[in-house]
Formats: structure tokens, sequence, C-alpha cells
């Protein structure tokens, strides 16, 4: 991958699980040696587009559709070889939870000496050098007896920092996160996610991190991607997402952190409703059931993807209106009336 192209580009990546659509058009470029976080509730799309550019799925029982770039590579055309080499070598994953990630009939030593070994052509010594260098670049205490444990033998914190010393031990180009703070105190998520940071900016990696956490998503991101129902509604630097959304989705997510809920007095806001049954699609904008500003425009027509800043681009027919009620301060999140047939 030469140093001027993207580390990761997708293009209208459509992913599809029998008739049910579960990521519908999905457009995205992640620039050499930058972090992009996914962000969004649960079913939105966000692991499917994560997994997806490893081609993890089993290709009878799922479709994907579009184009797939990652590490100079065009995903789509790899064969089953080539895509062995590829996966852990050129692009590597954390997974969400490393009890389920490693084999727990194995010591974590011998499975990422054992990952070094199929993808590189060196010694077991040398492999085993490696595994230990990475266990103290993490930061595992006492890494030379650590190696020799059994997942379960390891806490939650320490699992996932040998999860990201598996991911790394075949020096990929672009590595992607599943949710890798899932299930850790807020204490050891810290840790974590500045261990990533540190780890993008010494090693040059590109990061595609999937997460709920808005705060973990500024941390550890250059740019911030908003999903819902399959598809990208709002997307820019993490400061313009964070400060000037503008996309009442992204809004809602800001507003329902528990941070707003500590002043005496003041109620945590939530969104309304649930998430769209991907089976039964409504038409227009997806989000219309649930928004604050829906008219019947977006009950009818998806709304284009307009850019209103320099990098910064949003899903919706009324933009202007939603970061000027962001602007003006928290008022009630009401769902828009549904359509009576």
């Amino acid at each position: 991958m030469s140093s001027s192209e993207p580390a990761v580009v997708l293009r209208d990546l459509r992913v599809a699980f029998g008739k049910v659509q579960v990521v519908d058009g999905v457009d995205l470029t992640l620039e050499r040696g930058q972090a992009i976080a996914l962000i969004g509730e649960s079913g939105s799309g966000k692991s499917v587009t994560l997994r997806a550019i490893l081609r993890l799925f089993p290709e009878g029982r799922s479709r994907i559709e579009g184009q797939i770039l990652a590490a100079g590579r065009d995903v789509q055309a790899l064969t089953k070889r080539q895509l062995a080499d590829f996966r852990g070598g050129d692009v590597s994953m954390i997974f969400q939870e490393p009890l389920l990630a490693f084999d727990p009939v194995y010591t974590v030593g011998r499975q990422i000496t054992e990952a070094i070994l199929r993808h590189e052509t060196i010694s077991k010594g040398e492999a085993r050098e490696r595994a230990l260098a990475l266990f103290e670049r993490v930061r595992i205490p006492s890494p030379e007896r650590r190696l020799d444990n059994y997942p379960h033998e390891m806490s939650g914190g320490m699992r996932q920092r040998a999860m990201i010393a598996l991911a790394l031990s075949c020096r990929p180009q672009v590595l992607l996160a599943d949710e890798p703070t899932t299930a850790l105190d807020a204490t050891v998520q810290i840790q974590v996610l500045l261990l990533l940071r540190e780890l993008q900016r010494d090693l040059g990696l590109s990061i595609v991190i999937v997460t709920h956490d808005l705060g973990a998503a500024v941390e550890v991101a250059d740019r911030i991607a908003v999903m819902y129902a399959g598809r990208i509604v709002e997307t820019g630097t993490a400061h313009q997402v964070v400060l000037d959304p503008h996309h009442p989705y992204t809004i809602g997510l800001l507003r329902s952190r528990a941070e707003g809920a500590l002043a005496k007095g003041s109620r945590l806001q939530t969104i309304p409703g649930s998430p769209p049954d991907l089976a039964n699609r409504p038409p227009g904008c997806p989000f219309a059931p649930r928004c604050f500003l829906a008219e019947e425009r977006c009950r009818r027509e998806m709304p284009p993807v307009a850019e209103i800043a320099p990098g910064h681009r949003v899903a919706c027919w009324r933009t202007e209106e939603a970061a000027s009620a962001y602007r003006a301060g928290p008022t009630p999140v009401r769902a828009a009336e549904p359509v009576l047939a």
C-alpha cells in the first residue's frame, strides 16, 4: 500500500443475510495512519460492516456487494488462499470478547506464536521472542510467565491486552477493533483506549473501531461515522460530529449520555422508540418514526448525503434545523406521529 492511498475504502457496501439487508449502501474512507470510530445503537450494522472487510461471513448464507479496498487489496477479488494470508497479515481484528476469541485449550503464548509462524518463515524461538516483546509492548505484567497462561487464567483487561498483542503479531497495516472495551471497568477501558492510541501513533496503524461509547470514540478516533439501520447518517471529524452535529440521531446519542443527568432536577434524555425491523424497512428515512424533526417528506423519501462542511457529510432533509435545535440546548425529544394507513 502506497503512502498516498487510503487504508480502507468502502463503496456502496451492502451485506445481506437471506432477504434481510443488514448493511445498505455504506461509503467510508479511512486515510492511512488515521483512526475512525463507527458508533450507533445495537443492530445498526457496525460489527457487520467491520467483519465484511475481512469477509468473515459464510458465503452460502450471506451476500456481500460493493467495493472493499483494504491495505491496497481488493478484498472481493481475493481467493481463499489469498484471503487467509490477508487476514492477520495485512488487516487484523480485535474481537469483542477475547475469552471467546482465544482457544481455551491452548496457552495464549502458543496461539500467538502459531499465528506468527502461519504468516512468516521464522523459527519457533523467534516467534516466541516476538510474542514476549508484544506482551511487554501492551504492558502485561510478568510477560514471560503470562505467555504460558491459558485464557481463563487472565483477568478481563489482561485478556484484552493479549488480544491486541495477537492482532499486532503479524505487523498488519490496518487494525479493526470490535468494541474492544466491552465488559471492562472504567479504569481499564481508559487504559486500553490510550494503549490503542499510542500503538496507532508509534506503529503508523490505521484503525477502525466499533463502539457504543461516544467518549471512547472521541478518545481514540480522528473521525467518527454514525450508523443507523445499516447506513451511515453522519460522518466528520470527532470535533465536527460531537460539537456541531447536524443529524437528529447524532443529537439524540449526544443528549442521552449520562453526563447530562448529573445536575439536580435534570432528567436523562432518551431516543424514543426502537430501531426499525430491517426485514421490513419503512419507506423514506429509517429514523423518521423516532425523529423530533420529521416531516411528511422524511417518511416518503430517502434523504441524500450532503456535504455541509469540508469532510462533514450528513444524510438528512433538515440538517440546519437539527443543528439549530442542538445549539439551542436540551429540549424534549419526541417521536414523530405515525402515519395512519
